[in-house]
């Protein structure tokens, strides 16, 4: 999936998820048990995980991306200790 269709994606899915926390604050909902635990247990962890996905999405990815399983890339030198230089 390209990344600007995944970050629509998610988009759309945090503002849907959000309306039943505005019925939550200003309507009856809150006077409903059923519904207010589904709000508070499932609607608003959706909200708070899709918005810090929007924001740190990228970081995420690049932390735990995929990593090449043959070595380092080319072009990057192997950690080890510094090489040693004779004067004369």
């Amino acid at each position: 999936m390209k990344a600007a269709t995944e970050r629509k994606l998610i988009r759309w899915i945090h503002i849907i998820a959000s309306i039943p926390i505005i019925g939550y604050i200003y309507g009856p909902v809150s006077q409903i048990p059923e519904a207010a635990l589904m709000v508070k247990a499932g609607i608003v962890p959706l909200v708070v995980l899709s918005g810090f996905w929007l924001w740190k999405g990228h970081w995420v990815k690049k932390l735990f991306g995929s990593q090449p399983k043959n070595g380092p890339t080319p072009g990057r030198r192997k950690p080890g200790p510094p090489s040693l230089k004779l004067n004369a």
